[in-house]
C-alpha cells in the first residue's frame, strides 16, 4: 500500500470512529459524484467494529436503510463531530448479516450498546434477528476528493417573505399584560 493509501483508510477509519452519525447513498450504479442522484442519502445511527461500519434498521422503530443492496456499493460520508462539517467520503461493499451467524451475533453485541430509547430494552436484540436488517459496509479503498463549491441546494421559489421587524411599543404592551 502506497503512504496516500494508508492515510486515506486512517482518514476513514478514525473519522467514522468518531462521528456518531453518518450519511449513507446506496445506489444501483455507485459513484463517488455527490451531484449523482440515486436511492435518498440517510443520516444513519452506526457502530465501527473490526474496519467496518455496521447498521441496524428496516424494522418497526428503527432507522431505515434504502438502497442498501446485499452485493452492492454504497457511498458513505461521514462528518465532523464537532463542527458537522464533511470530513471524507468513502464507498462501501454492502454485505446484509444472516441472523444466527457468528457476524450478526458479534454486530448485534456492539450495536445494542449504542442503541439509544429501545422499547424493548434487553429483547431488542432477539427483534433485530426477526424483524431487521444487520447490514455491514466495508471501505473499499476509493476516497473521493473534497468538493471545492457548496453542496448546498437552491432555496425552492416561494412567495412567502421574511417577518417585519418587531414594533417598538409591542413588548412594553405585553409586559403590562403580565403584571396585572
Amino acid at each position: 500500500m502506497t503512504d496516500q493509501a494508508l492515510a486515506e483508510q486512517a482518514l476513514v477509519e478514525e473519522a467514522t470512529k468518531k462521528s456518531g452519525l453518518i450519511w449513507v447513498r446506496g445506489a444501483s450504479v455507485p459513484t463517488l459524484d455527490p451531484q449523482d442522484v440515486g436511492a435518498p442519502t440517510r443520516p444513519l445511527w452506526h457502530v465501527w467494529h473490526d474496519g467496518a461500519v455496521y447498521v441496524v434498521g428496516d424494522g418497526p422503530g428503527e432507522q431505515p436503510l434504502p438502497g442498501l443492496v446485499d452485493g452492492r456499493e454504497a457511498v458513505v460520508t461521514v462528518r465532523s463531530k464537532d463542527k458537522g462539517g464533511r470530513l471524507v467520503s468513502w464507498t462501501a461493499a454492502v454485505v446484509e448479516l444472516a441472523p444466527g451467524s457468528e457476524e450478526f451475533g458479534v454486530a448485534v453485541g456492539e450495536l445494542k450498546g449504542k442503541r439509544l430509547n429501545a422499547p424493548d430494552g434487553e429483547a431488542m436484540t432477539e427483534r433485530w434477528a426477526r424483524q431487521c436488517r444487520v447490514v455491514r459496509l466495508t471501505p473499499t479503498g476509493s476516497v473521493a476528493a473534497l468538493p471545492d463549491g457548496s453542496l448546498a441546494a437552491a432555496p425552492v421559489p416561494t412567495s412567502a417573505t421574511t417577518r417585519l421587524p418587531v414594533p417598538a411599543g409591542l413588548p412594553r404592551l405585553l409586559f403590562k399584560k403580565r403584571r396585572r
